[in-house]
């Protein structure tokens, strides 16, 4: 591992170093071929019956972007030199393009996770109404503007473009991205999970005791038995906490400790397989979590229009009361309390 500073830059570089990258163009394909199958795997998985948002969208354009570098790779590697367009393209243009993307989902992280929260916040608010063909164009919008944004970022910035420029002058080297802002992320939300454990551990502890896990409308759910007869207000946090805690780690926890294994062991992982689809979906569950927690105050018991998790199932993942037979209930009940 090496790290390129420029003192005219805000940032440092991480870069993986390969001895060869030239010969490892077969493993290079291998890796993006199980990062796609990996992605068209998660699609497959998660809730098909989802309400419109900003991350669906990215995570369909991210698994694209993945698909063309795929292909632009297949075509040199099986070409080996030819002329399109008046350009030459030869077997140092994988390692060029592979950088290009890898800086490129780098510097996605932040702003997919703003422009992702700030979508989850108005959804919820109801600040907004778009029609759905509108509501359709502006995510659609929104992404391709990101994405030429980023680009163009990476592109145009100095140490960049010089750090890409030596790879012409020393073929041999193809340094890899190494995110900042992937590792602060994950940091961050790992230690709001442990925080918020801590917070709560006796009354998660006591939830975790009780529960049962039972079949509803032909979907699994957890069934908590507790009386109607509650010493929180429907509205109280520290009545939800521990219980979207729960909700979250009952998906989550083999990936939360996925990242408390990475974090430790500051394992550096390349860019361009840093960000894929399963981490996006993570970090997705763990926003609706928080906007859901910070507005539970406005929580309606029956309202339909909330959220839905593609993986995550918060709106029948707690009944209110002790219910003896689930099946003999015309319609579900919506949405979590004590």
């Amino acid at each position: 591992m090496t790290a390129l500073s420029s003192e005219n830059c805000s940032f440092q570089y991480q870069l993986h170093q390969a001895n060869q990258p030239l010969d490892g163009n077969c493993l290079l394909f291998l890796i993006i071929l199980g990062k796609i199958l990996l992605n068209i795997l998660t699609l497959g998985m998660r809730r098909k019956i989802t309400y419109q948002n900003f991350m669906e969208y990215f995570c369909v354009s991210l698994a694209f972007i993945d698909l063309l570098l795929l292909v632009n790779i297949s075509i040199i590697s099986y070409f080996r030199d030819f002329v399109l367009l008046g350009i030459r393209f030869t077997k140092y243009h994988i390692c060029l393009f592979t950088q290009i993307i890898s800086f490129t989902y780098g510097f996605l992280h932040y702003p997919v996770f703003l422009i992702a929260c700030i979508d989850y916040y108005l959804n919820f608010s109801k600040t907004t109404k778009l029609a759905f063909k509108c509501q359709k164009l502006f995510y659609f919008f929104i992404v391709i503007l990101i994405w030429i944004s980023v680009l163009a970022y990476v592109l145009g910035d100095p140490a960049i473009y010089q750090s890409l420029k030596a790879q012409n002058v020393y073929s041999y080297q193809c340094p890899f991205y190494i995110s900042i802002q992937s590792y602060w992320l994950s940091f961050s939300m790992v230690v709001i999970l442990f925080m918020a454990f801590l917070t709560s551990w006796s009354e998660v502890t006591a939830l975790v005791q009780a529960v049962r896990m039972t079949s509803y409308m032909n979907e699994t759910i957890l069934y908590f038995p507790f009386s109607s007869h509650c010493s929180y207000t429907l509205s109280s946090k520290k009545t939800l906490l521990p219980k979207f805690i729960i909700c979250f780690l009952g998906t989550w926890l083999p990936f939360v400790l996925l990242q408390v294994i990475i974090l430790l062991l500051k394992v550096q992982i390349p860019a361009f397989i840093e960000m894929n689809i399963p981490w996006l979906y993570f970090v997705n569950s763990f926003l609706i979590a928080t906007v859901y927690w910070f507005n539970c105050h406005k929580l309606n018991l029956r309202d339909i229009a909330l959220s839905v998790d593609p993986f995550v199932n918060w709106k029948c993942c707690f009944i209110p009361l002790t219910i003896h037979n689930l099946e003999q209930i015309e319609k579900p009940i919506s949405i979590i309390i004590c």
